[in-house]
């Protein structure tokens, strides 16, 4: 295939992957601000350290998760729901 020929398809590819990027960037928002919704619903502030548990359990990691949500004031049952979100 020439050069020439070439460099719309690898455009077109980068556009793509760039515009997957975009599209999936809120999702994964999302999932931590409904991790952040429950522990304040519950009563608990949103503070930096809830955040970052919040973006543990968004990773996988649901034991770090709840363990940093304790840590942050967090109920242990409102923890391990909020975590439960977070992936999803």
């Amino acid at each position: 295939m020439r050069r020439s020929a070439c460099i719309p398809s690898v455009l077109a590819g980068l556009a793509l992957a760039l515009g997957g990027t975009v599209v999936a960037a809120p999702a994964a928002h999302a999932d931590i601000a409904a991790c952040e919704n429950l522990v304040q619903n519950q009563g608990t502030e949103v503070t930096d350290a809830v955040r970052m548990g919040c973006y543990v359990g968004l990773v996988g990691d649901q034991n770090g998760c709840a363990g940093d949500l304790t840590r942050a004031g967090v109920a242990d049952a409102v923890a391990t729901e909020a975590c439960r979100l977070a992936p999803q």
